[in-house]
C-alpha cells in the first residue's frame, strides 16, 4: 500500500511552488497525496520566515499535528522544510523532538532519499544547507492550479536589505538557465495552463547563465512566445531594475500583463537609507512616472513596512503622501518585526512601540481603502478581458478571474469557461474588486 503525504504551506508564491515541487518528487517516489492529516503517513510543514511570529506559527502547527496523531494513535513521519527550517536548523528538534526531518528550501530534491534514510535508520535528520544548484527535473512538479503555472527563474537574493531575512534563508542569487525555464513553460502549456507567473526574489534582475543576450525583458519575450500561453506575470521585481527596456517590453508584448508590483517599503528617504534600499523617493517616483507615461492604464501595487526602527511621525507622513501620490491598485502592508540575522536586528533597536505600529498600519490601510474604492469605481461601465481562474463552491454559476491589471472580477458563466478569456463589462465595484457581466462566449 502506498504511503500518503500531506503538506501544509506557509508563505509566498515561491513557498507554494516549492510545495508543488516537493509533491511531485514524493509522488515520483511512490507516495500518494492525502487530503487531510488523518490519513497521512508523512506530514510536511513548509515554512516561511519573512514575517513576524513565523517560528511561533511553525510550533503551533507542529503541536496540532502531534496532538492529532496522539488522539488517533498514529505516528506519522514529520518533516519541516522551507525558510524557518533553514533559519532554525537543529533548534527545531531541540524544541520539538518528535520532528523527524529538518531541511532548508534548497534541499527539496534530497527529501525522498532522506525520508528513506530516516525510516531505515530510525533516527532524525537535520540538513539546513544552502546549495548552489537551482536545476529541477522537468515534468515532476505537481501543479495545484489548473490555470496558472508558477515557474522559478531566480533563487536567493544579493540585496541584503536591512529588514529582510531572505538572503540568510535562501542564499545568494542564482539564475536558472533560460533553456530550462522555457522548457518548463512549454511543459506547463502542454498540460493546459494558460498563464505563467515567473518567480524570484529579485525577478527582474534575471540574466541567463547560458545565454549572455537573455536579460529579463528578453526572458519575458521568449516565455510569451510559447504556444498556449495567453498571459505572463512576474513577482517580485525590485524598482531599481525597472529599466526603460523592461517598461517597453510590458507595453509591447500583449501577453505580458499590464500590472507592475513595485515594492517601495517607505516614502521617507531617511528610512529608505536605513533600510538599505539603495534608491530614493525621487528615484522611485521617476520609475512610476515612466511606467505610466508608457502604459497609461498600468496597475501598480507595492509593499510597505510601518514602524521600522527610527521611523518618526514625519517619516510615516511621507509614506502616506507617497501612497496618495502613486495611488496604488493594491498595497501589502506590514508592521516591522525583527528578523534573525538581519542588519536591523543587529544594529537597530526596535524602538517604535507596538501600539504605534498598529495605529500607523490602520491609518495606512484606511487611506488605501479610500484609494482602492475610488480606483475600482472608475472601472464601472468599462470592458475588460478576464482570464477565468476560479469557480465558486458556494454560488452555482459564479466565476472569478483577473484582468490584465490583476483586478479580481466576479461574474456569471458556465464552468467550462475555466482557463479561458472572457470579455466582461463591469457593472459594480467594491474596495477590493469588480463585478461584471459576460459580453459573449469565452475564447
Amino acid at each position: 500500500m502506498a504511503r500518503r503525504y500531506f503538506i501544509e504551506t506557509f508563505g509566498c508564491q515561491m513557498n507554494v511552488h516549492d510545495s508543488e515541487r516537493l509533491s511531485g518528487l514524493l509522488e515520483r517516489d511512490g507516495y500518494e497525496p492525502s487530503s487531510d492529516l488523518a490519513s497521512a503517513d508523512l506530514v510536511v510543514v513548509n515554512t516561511c520566515s519573512v514575517r513576524e511570529r513565523a517560528e511561533d506559527k511553525l510550533y503551533a502547527a507542529l503541536g496540532g499535528i502531534k496532538h492529532a496523531a496522539e488522539a488517533r494513535g498514529t505516528k506519522p513521519t514529520i518533516a519541516v522544510t522551507g525558510c524557518v527550517a533553514q533559519q532554525e536548523g537543529a533548534r527545531i528538534q531541540a524544541r520539538a523532538p518528535f520532528v523527524d526531518v529538518v531541511m532548508g528550501p534548497q534541499q527539496l530534491d534530497a527529501v525522498p532519499d532522506v525520508l528513506r534514510q530516516v525510516r531505515d535508520a530510525g533516527r532524525a535528520s537535520v540538513r539546513p544547507d544552502l546549495e548552489t544548484d537551482v536545476s529541477f527535473p522537468l515534468g515532476v512538479v505537481r501543479r495545484g492550479d489548473p490555470v496558472r503555472a508558477l515557474v522559478t527563474v531566480i533563487e536567493g537574493c544579493n540585496e541584503y536589505c536591512a529588514f529582510c531575512v531572505v538572503p540568510y534563508t535562501r542564499g545568494h542569487e542564482r539564475m536558472r538557465p533560460v533553456h530550462d525555464i522555457v522548457a518548463e513553460v512549454e511543459e506547463a502549456a502542454s498540460s493546459g495552463r494558460v498563464e505563467v507567473v515567473l518567480l524570484g526574489q529579485i525577478v527582474n534582475h534575471y540574466r541567463a547563465p547560458d545565454d549572455p543576450d537573455c536579460d529579463f525583458p528578453e526572458l519575458l519575450r521568449r516565455v510569451s512566445a510559447v504556444a498556449g500561453i495567453d498571459r505572463v506575470r512576474f513577482a517580485s521585481p525590485h524598482p531599481r531594475h525597472v529599466t526603460p527596456r523592461l517598461i517597453a517590453t510590458l507595453r509591447d508584448l500583449p501577453a505580458v500583463c499590464k500590472h507592475l508590483h513595485l515594492p517601495v517599503q517607505s516614502g521617507s528617504d531617511r528610512i529608505l537609507e536605513r533600510m538599505r534600499r539603495r534608491h530614493t523617493r525621487a528615484d522611485y517616483l521617476s520609475w512610476v512616472d515612466s511606467a505610466r507615461a508608457a502604459i497609461p492604464d498600468i496597475d501598480l501595487s507595492t509593499d510597505l513596512i510601518v514602524g521600522f526602527p527610527g521611523e518618526t511621525d514625519e517619516d510615516f507622513d511621507l509614506t502616506l503622501d507617497l501612497v496618495r501620490r502613486v495611488r496604488y491598485q493594491a498595497i501589502f502592508s506590514f508592521k516591522y518585526s525583527v528578523r534573525p540575522n538581519t542588519l536591523a536586528s543587529k544594529r537597530m533597536p526596535d524602538d517604535v512601540p507596538e501600539a504605534e505600529k498598529t495605529r500607523r498600519i490602520m491609518v495606512l490601510q484606511a487611506l488605501q481603502r479610500e484609494i482602492q474604492t475610488e480606483g475600482f469605481a472608475r472601472h464601472v461601465g468599462r470592458r475588460h478581458r478576464v482570464l477565468v481562474d476560479t469557480i465558486s463552491d458556494k454560488r452555482p454559476g459564479e466565476l472569478g478571474g483577473r484582468t490584465s491589471g490583476n483586478a479580481v472580477v466576479t461574474f456569471s458563466g458556465p464552468s467550462d469557461w475555466l482557463g479561458r478569456i472572457v470579455d466582461v463589462r463591469i457593472t459594480a465595484s467594491t474596495p477590493y474588486g469588480l463585478r461584471g457581466e459576460a459580453m459573449g462566449s469565452a475564447v
